[in-house]
């Protein structure tokens, strides 16, 4: 089946190891096209000019053109043998018109091509012996006593000298354009080895990023822990100080205790479901109050409040629903309240608060937590968000905040704000109500 794409390259593809070969097909082709219409414009003026010798030898060689075209494209193989029809098709050719036409017709000058066929044609070897070849033809022209010549000896010599000047300059623009190629082609393979070498660092990078990742991950949830572990440890020991005081247990207590236990173990076994679906995209949204949401978190906090002189206020109450990561959010808001009451615990003064505010502005909800402590230290204020930073040295992991604000960046397309001063510290929370 003959193929029709790929018109210069013969209809055939060619790999990267090939290149010099397509580049050999390609020239081959546009010379077999560019000389047979050479063939047809001499084939039309001998017929004007009703030169009729020369139009049977023109007609023979475009059908040897028309072979030559066609063959190339049922067999691949068939290049040296096309390249050396093609090479001997141009040799007569020349030599015919030096040997028939006048020096006023300049056809001659046909023969400054014929470097350039052979340097596509031939090899290097090949090709000296054919122009050796020509030359020695060119020569024999004026002084053969066979054919009467126009040309002189003079005349053939010059072409001749011109023809060896112009295979010269061809020869060594080959040189450079092959050194060039290798140079190409080494760099190549260079790129090869460098990129597999990338990549086997990739892969190691990648799992060791992986171990990384699950040792933060389990440094995460610790620090997620902490907190819940602590509020169940402090509604069972309240429980177990009041029955070793003989202090009656009331029913509405002990259910208001263990229904803060069983939240709180919900809570502990939802941040799990969390942080193994925490890079995935596809988690599930849930729809809430949004100021049930804040008031869940600030449950949570509650047992270590009691008996603390700090106080938790929330304000500016929005009875409004959301789509959103409950869970999630949940971490973050109270990853920064245990942050505040953390700090208002370390301080010697009255009224420690923290206030909590809810804003609906244009399909978010700002939320809003400030405290009334000393402030974050202006120095610290950049580094807050990095992992493993914190301010409380051995008491802190440096974790909390920075999950917080991995969790507003990937799965609410925000980031926490904040804000800070000797009279205390603000962080600002843009949630979407609803997450696409």
């Amino acid at each position: 089946m003959l193929k029709i794409d790929n018109f210069f390259t013969s209809a055939w593809d060619f790999d990267a190891e090939e290149l010099d070969l397509k580049s050999k097909f390609q020239m081959i082709n546009v010379a077999i096209i560019l000389s047979s219409i050479g063939l047809v414009f001499g084939i039309i003026s001998n017929i004007i000019k009703d030169i009729s010798g020369l139009i049977p030898l023109e007609f023979f060689l475009l059908s040897v053109n028309v072979v030559l075209f066609f063959t190339l494209r049922q067999c691949k193989k068939s290049f040296k043998f096309v390249s050396m029809v093609e090479t001997v098709q141009f040799s007569f050719l020349f030599l015919f018109l030096v040997y028939v036409s006048e020096p006023s017709q300049l056809k001659h000058i046909w023969i400054f091509t014929y470097p350039i066929i052979l340097l596509y044609f031939q090899n290097e070897k090949n090709a000296t012996y054919w122009v050796v070849l020509m030359i020695f033809f060119l020569m024999l022209a004026p002084l053969q006593p066979f054919i009467e010549v126009s040309y002189s000896l003079f005349q053939v010599f010059y072409i001749s000298v011109v023809l060896i000047i112009i295979s010269i300059i061809i020869y060594f623009y080959q040189k450079k354009m092959d050194e060039a190629k290798d140079l190409i082609l080494k760099q190549q393979e260079q790129l090869k080895i460098t990129v597999t070498e990338l990549t086997q660092k990739d892969k190691l990078l990648s799992v060791q990023s992986k171990q990384a990742v699950m040792g933060e991950m389990i440094s995460m949830i610790a620090h997620q822990w902490r907190q819940p572990l602590s509020t169940v440890t402090l509604s069972i020991s309240d429980l177990q100080v009041k029955k070793l005081l003989g202090t009656k247990i009331e029913d509405d207590l002990m259910d208001k205790t263990l229904q803060n236990i069983s939240d709180t173990v919900v809570y502990l076994s939802d941040t799990i479901d969390d942080f193994q679906t925490y890079f995935q995209p596809n988690k599930e949204i849930s729809s809430i109050n949004i100021s049930d949401l804040v008031n869940k978190a600030i449950n949570f906090t509650k047992p270590r409040l009691e008996g603390s002189r700090v106080v938790i206020s929330f304000e500016n109450r929005i009875d409004e629903k959301i789509q959103t990561y409950t869970n999630e959010l949940i971490q973050v808001i109270l990853n920064i309240l245990n942050n505040a009451i953390d700090e208002l615990l370390e301080l010697e003064k009255e009224d420690l608060v923290i206030i909590v505010s809810l804003k609906d502005v244009h399909g978010n909800i700002y939320l809003s937590i400030r405290d009334n402590a000393n402030g974050i230290p202006l120095e610290s204020l950049e580094s807050i968000f990095e992992p493993y930073y914190s301010t409380k040295g051995k008491n802190g992991t440096g974790l909390g905040l920075y999950m917080s604000q991995m969790i507003m960046q990937k799965q609410f397309n925000s980031k926490i704000e904040v804000s800070s001063s000797k009279n205390g510290s603000i962080f600002s929370l843009r949630v979407p109500k609803k997450l696409s």
